[in-house]
């Protein structure tokens, strides 16, 4: 549907419900009029002017603005804010209030939020007045709390953020921190995990550390170990932040490690030195001499690994490092195997053994101390996660494969232990790891207990925990109907009808916001009313992940639609592939949503890129120019045949087949190699690329519940859509060669 045609469309009859529930929401809503070329209010809470926080030095007329019948005065606000015309954005502003638009706080949210930096307290209290309860008034108080957290106006802060419900910003939850600890509570602990999950450098968490320190709340070791946690995930910025807390000289040192981490360990290390610490005149000298110390030796180490795991693994078996103590030497050898275990190479293993080891000796040898002090739970819930994954890679034998699990499983935060994926190979590596005969039936049942807690037909380790525990497929008993009351209630709601009108408009991103705030609270029976108000508009990636968020009701036709059915089931069939399998698919790559775009140019229900659209339709003969990959049933058309290409090219392995159609042919026949033989489960599990990895257990899992809904003659376990085993070389045949040879 148009922009144009939106209001007028299959919203008639409704525009003025719209209207009144935005005013009922918003209330009071003063009548505006233009007068003198601003906007002056007949009652007190009247909208200041815009045009008099914009400079007016383009003596050009604006053009005309009609913003009484579509909704492409609130488009064109929003692409002058992307511009950064103040001056049409405040007159699109002006304009889209004093017609009373239904979506005129977004236009009111993107003018003021173009000068909130400069804006006052007043000004910011007056927008919460007009938008009371809707999500763009969160939203700028997200962005406002931000603003007043720079300006070191912490009553203000302090109030806003009590109204704040949103929550889900790190750095306003530093500021929030901060305004507590200095108002005398204690937020040590607190502050120390959001600064560590900090993502990069800003200034609300590093002022709250820097606090924090400065008030003895952190220690020296809590920075040292946010600058380790800051190279393992390639935060440069936030580790040179940490540093400065140090010293300036530590900074510069680890500006260096950053830049160059060979050079510096040259320099500081093989170097020697001669009297007063300084390189030899002789030596390839840096621009400064930087201070050195075992810590900041380990951290270039660690940057060292993100390139090239295995040099960095031979400087930790240099004199200098083998000197180390064992727990900085265990956290330097688990970053390098984290790195060897992202790359897949085998030595993953055996470095990952060493590391706990040494951690293992660290805690032999500091009995007294605190247990979150010592051992593993210095490292991060990724490095532990890839500590699993080597070890379910490794050709080593079982009963070391298997304690590296459990001990990596039983290193990670407790709130990590708890998913699904964890909880399965931690009852694994328990069932492996029993002894024979009675003596370990208490691990057995143990095993068989924590299968318990995580099986279910709905995600990925929860079947495979029901197949193990011998369950069988059955899809949850569909909740009784919405009444008519539940329907109308959502179909009500301001929230949900904004973000309808938003994505109606083509601002999907700000309308999938609104939809997600709007969601708030809803119980049960309200999500599956909302979920239905999306489904029966066919928005279908709305109607999923709404009914999604259901914890007890579960609507399986709202989380696993069948849109398209006769084209999906045609097209599949046609060319021998399960139709099962392309609706899971097609959920996971679109969503359904027939115009999808993705950010690297994939197009449609398939996700097809162009290239590998001019690919398939030239093996298939069919004729194709560009375009043609927005038609519906062209997509369709060349999205099956690739994935049936693909899948023969595998010899039918769904799990290969299915992280080629993500990454590529070539990327999933080389992560299977060097395995001999590999359970297809713990090969999904150690895909190196998070997006992959996770694909392809959702669309399995999808095609799994996709086939007992289109009710297939033969219902297969995921199990058995999986197949047993990955094995290195098990699929190398000619239509392999071929689409790794050819295919974009």
């Amino acid at each position: 549907m148009s922009p144009a045609n939106f209001f007028a469309g299959p919203f008639r009859g409704r525009l003025t419900t719209a209207i009144v529930l935005v005013s009922a929401c918003c209330a009071p809503f003063a009548p505006l009029a233009f007068a003198g070329g601003d906007l002056a209010a007949s009652e007190p809470t009247s909208l200041p002017p815009a045009q008099a926080a914009a400079p007016r030095s383009d003596p050009k007329p604006l053009p005309p603005i009609d913003s009484t019948t579509d909704g492409s005065v609130i488009v064109e606000a929003r692409d002058a804010q992307r511009r950064g015309d103040r001056r049409r954005l405040g007159a699109l502003r002006d304009a889209a209030v004093s017609s009373h638009h239904p979506l005129a706080m977004w236009a009111d949210y993107w003018e003021l939020g173009s000068r909130l930096a400069s804006a006052s307290t007043m000004e910011v209290d007056a927008f919460y007045g007009r938008w009371p309860g809707s999500y763009v008034e969160d939203r700028l108080r997200n962005d406002w709390l931000l603003v007043v957290g720079r300006r070191r106006d912490w009553a203000t802060f302090a109030r806003d953020f009590a109204r704040y419900r949103m929550n889900d910003d790190r750095e306003v939850t530093c500021y929030a921190l901060l305004t507590q600890h200095l108002a005398g509570q204690d937020v040590n602990e607190p502050g120390r995990v959001a600064w560590f999950a900090q993502r990069d450098a800003d200034d609300g968490c590093h002022v709250l550390a820097a606090t924090l320190v400065r008030d003895k709340a952190l220690t020296a070791a809590d920075v040292w170990q946010k600058m380790r946690l800051s190279i393992e995930l390639n935060r440069p910025k936030a580790a040179k932040q940490a540093a400065a807390l140090i010293s300036g000289g530590t900074a510069r040192a680890v500006a260096a490690l950053i830049d160059s981490p060979a050079r510096y360990l040259m320099v500081d290390i093989a170097t020697p030195k001669r009297k007063g610490g300084g390189p030899r005149a002789t030596a390839p000298a840096p621009a400064a001499v930087f201070v050195q110390s075992p810590e900041l030796s380990a951290l270039a180490v660690m940057r060292m690994a993100t390139n090239d795991p295995p040099a960095a693994a031979r400087e930790l078996h240099r004199p200098w490092a083998t000197a180390m103590a064992p727990e900085l030497a265990a956290t330097a050898w688990a970053a390098v195997a984290k790195e060897a275990a992202l790359n897949l190479q085998p030595e993953a293993f055996g470095y990952f053994s060493h590391a706990f080891a040494l951690q293992q000796k660290s805690a032999s040898n500091n009995k007294l101390d605190k247990p979150e002090q010592r051992g593993s739970g210095l490292w991060s819930d990724d490095t532990c996660a890839w500590a699993v994954r080597a070890a379910l890679r490794s050709s080593a034998p079982a009963p070391e494969r298997w304690t590296l699990v459990a001990a990596a499983i039983d290193a990670m935060s407790p709130i990590e232990q708890k998913e699904p994926a964890w909880v399965y190979w931690k009852a694994r590596a328990t069932q492996a790891l029993a002894e024979a005969g009675p003596a370990g039936d208490p691990a057995r049942l143990a095993a068989h207990h924590m299968l318990g807690t995580i099986a279910s037909p709905l995600h990925f380790y929860g079947k495979l925990a029901n197949e193990d525990l011998g369950g069988s497929l059955v899809l949850p008993v569909a909740p009784a109907a919405l009444s008519v009351q539940e329907r109308a209630t959502a179909q009500a709601n301001p929230g949900l009808t904004r973000a309808l009108q938003m994505m109606a408009i083509g601002l999907r991103s700000e309308g999938v916001r609104e939809w997600n705030f709007s969601l708030r609270g809803m119980s049960d029976r309200e999500l599956l009313a909302a979920a239905q108000v999306a489904c029966d508009r066919e928005i279908w990636d709305r109607c999923i992940n709404t009914s999604d968020r259901t914890k007890v009701d579960v609507d399986m036709a709202q989380r696993f639609p069948t849109p398209l059915r006769s084209e999906v089931v045609e097209a599949s069939r046609q060319i021998g592939l399960d139709p099962a399998y392309v609706y899971g698919l097609i959920r996971q790559e679109s969503r359904f949503i027939v115009n999808a775009q993705s950010e690297v140019g994939a197009s449609g229900l398939m996700q097809v890129m162009p290239a590998t659209a001019k690919w398939t339709a030239k093996k298939i003969g069919l004729p194709f120019t560009p375009g043609m990959i927005s038609d519906r049933a062209v997509n369709i058309k060349i999205g099956t045949n690739y994935l049936k290409l693909v899948l023969d090219s595998f010899d039918g392995s769904a799990a290969l087949a299915t992280a080629a159609y993500n990454a590529g042919p070539s990327r999933s026949r080389r992560w299977r190699e060097g395995v001999v033989s590999m359970e297809t489960a713990a090969w999904a599990e150690s895909i190196p690329f998070n997006e992959t990895r996770d694909y392809v257990k959702k669309v399995l899992s999808n095609a799994t519940l996709y086939s007992a809904l289109l009710k297939s003659v033969a219902t297969p376990g995921l199990k058995s859509r999986m197949g047993a085993s990955i094995g290195a070389g098990a699929s190398d045949n000619a239509a392999a060669a071929q689409v790794d040879k050819t295919v974009p």
